[in-house]
């Protein structure tokens, strides 16, 4: 079932079957959710997200620059490996994605989050960053190295995206237990946890 879909996402990500502005449009929203959540309910209560995001967050908490500069850079060799066994085409859709949400979250860095507390962080938070994310991935791109590597796993695989990047951010989000603390490190998974599933979910969608 799974294999079947990711299947489905690979060969809609190589054909004209969707015209090309349709996928830069629905990019462009699953961009502007992820950096909704990340902006307005994650980073400033100390909660990550998993994979090269998360590990952006914890870098930019340490160095205090911006998160959109560390996305660049950490995503660049995920990217050619992406041009290298997904193609041209994902290759820059997911360089638009990434391009709108470093730009996104630069312009929303200076709002304050909408809450503090947990649960609403936790759902709210968990729920946009998982939709904006697969929304991104259905359309044929994609924000995080991570994610590349999990989208050509889970072809040879009867693991999900999001239960192979679930895996991946298990060091991730013990690395933020000593930077944050434990009940952050702890609200990051729980988060985590409502982003993939939600990933999952909006795949699915025919």
């Amino acid at each position: 079932m799974h294999r079947y879909r990711i299947k489905f996402y690979i060969d809609l990500s190589r054909s004209g079957v969707s015209p090309f502005y349709k996928r830069l449009g629905f990019i462009f929203l699953g961009a502007t959710l992820v950096s909704l959540s990340l902006q307005l309910f994650l980073v400033k209560n100390h909660v990550i997200d998993g994979g090269i995001i998360g590990i952006s967050i914890l870098l930019a908490h340490i160095t205090q620059q911006e998160i959109g500069l560390f996305l660049l850079i950490l995503n660049t060799p995920f990217f050619l490996l992406a041009y290298t066994f997904l193609g041209k085409r994902f290759l820059l859709l997911s360089l638009f994605a990434i391009l709108i949400l470093s730009f996104e979250t630069y312009l929303l860095d200076s709002l304050p989050v909408i809450t503090s507390n947990p649960v609403l962080v936790i759902v709210l938070g968990g729920i946009s960053l998982g939709l904006g994310v697969g929304i991104t991935i259905r359309f044929g791109g994609c924000f995080d190295g991570t994610e590349v590597l999990a989208i050509m796993l889970s072809k040879r695989s009867s693991f999900s995206i999001g239960q192979i990047i679930l895996l991946f951010n298990v060091l991730i989000f013990g690395s933020s237990i000593f930077i944050f603390g434990l009940s952050e490190a702890v609200f990051s998974l729980a988060t985590f946890l409502i982003a993939f599933r939600t990933i999952d979910l909006s795949i699915q969608v025919n």
